[in-house]
């Protein structure tokens, strides 16, 4: 199966986890940025590469140097222009990218000043690949400004904007910590996804759905901790799992980023394959290709060498994610008829397997 050729649809993708080794080392340069590790482009690779860290917390901490060298518009524009380019030749066709912007204020750029750099690279991005693109502003569950972001979501929907994200450490950091922004985003109809169930359990993804509101949740993988799982498949589900999968909550699903954060031991370990089989909403992302050292297309190659999907099941995974986007629904229309059907059905398959 060659997945580089299929169109993909990205929904998790954090811009400060997608920087090129090489423009890190440029913008260090730049900016008189001391703190990376190595100036050795290949060592420096090696370092970010997180896959022995055990621990999302550990996982995290390689974001300090990629947050370090984005603290000027033009780093902010060239990371964002870059992540679009980088992504289109790996056969994206639309893709959600997620930030904090208040993490590149250490130099006075204003919030609003980052974002608007970020959408400038977006935008230049999309003129020159054709992919189409949406941005998501992260607030962080370990910080107080939540609402600030909130509101920068909604003050800057016109300019592609479209939706915000708590992210950030999940365990002893509760997302209902974060109500009144999740309640003003809610109340001004815009689309919230929280990452939940990532390294936590089911009642983080009770917290962020029954609490917060979410539309979508990143990762959701530990709501298999509410299935009674048998043989590898999923033989009963608990109530909370049932909501989720009877109302079809998208979840973000990033596999090889649940890899190295320790939450599996191995690929075959890991239950998006049962959750699929099972029923639930999964979408596939890279969440940090930078420090998963991965694309969209290997982790479309990775379920299907190890959970058996087909071509058949990564169509519906494209269309699913299409139609659970934040972006409008003529978008979703038109970049299903136009783009990933037509796409899959140069494969040999039948234009609409949802249908």
């Amino acid at each position: 199966m060659d997945v580089v050729r299929l169109p993909k649809v990205l929904l998790h993708e954090h811009l400060d986890g997608g920087l090129r080794t090489e423009t890190i080392l440029e913008l260090a340069a730049e900016q008189e940025y001391r703190g990376l590790p190595t100036e050795h482009p290949d060592e420096l690779a090696d370092w970010f590469y997180q896959g022995e860290s055990g621990s999302l917390e550990g996982y995290l901490e390689a974001f300090r140097h990629t947050v370090g060298v984005m603290q000027t518009a033009e780093a902010v524009e060239r990371v964002a222009y870059e992540s679009v380019v980088d992504l289109a030749a790996d056969g994206v066709v639309y893709a959600e990218i997620r930030f904090a912007p208040t993490l590149c204020t250490t130099r006075d750029l204003s919030p609003r000043r980052v974002i608007e750099a970020a959408l400038a690279g977006l935008r230049r991005g999309e003129r020159e690949t054709g992919l189409e693109t949406g941005l998501i502003l992260d607030a962080l569950r370990n910080q107080t400004d939540s609402l600030e972001v909130a509101r920068l979501v909604v003050e800057m929907e016109a300019q592609g904007v479209v939706g915000f994200d708590l992210s950030g450490p999940e365990r002893g950091f509760p997302a209902d910590d974060h109500l009144p922004a999740c309640r003003y985003i809610r109340e001004a109809s815009m689309a919230l996804t929280i990452h939940a169930g990532e390294a936590d359990g089911p009642d983080s993804i009770w917290r962020a759905l029954q609490r917060c509101g979410a539309h979508r949740i990143g990762h959701g993988i530990r709501i298999v901790d509410d299935c009674l799982v048998e043989d590898g498949d999923i033989i009963s589900l608990g109530r909370l799992a049932s909501y989720v999968r009877d109302h079809q909550i998208p979840l973000e699903v990033c596999v090889t980023s649940n890899l190295h954060t320790g939450e599996y031991p191995s690929p075959a370990d890991h239950p998006v394959g049962a959750l699929h089989r099972a029923g639930f909403a999964i979408t596939l992302s890279t969440d940090n290709r930078l420090m998963s050292r991965t694309s969209l297309s290997d982790e479309l190659a990775l379920v299907a060498e190890h959970h058996e999907f087909t071509t058949r099941d990564l169509q519906q995974v494209a269309e699913r994610s299409m139609m659970a986007a934040f972006c409008s629904l003529p978008t979703k229309e038109r970049l299903l008829t136009e783009v990933i059907r037509p796409g899959y059905e140069r494969m040999g398959l039948s234009p609409d397997p949802l249908s």
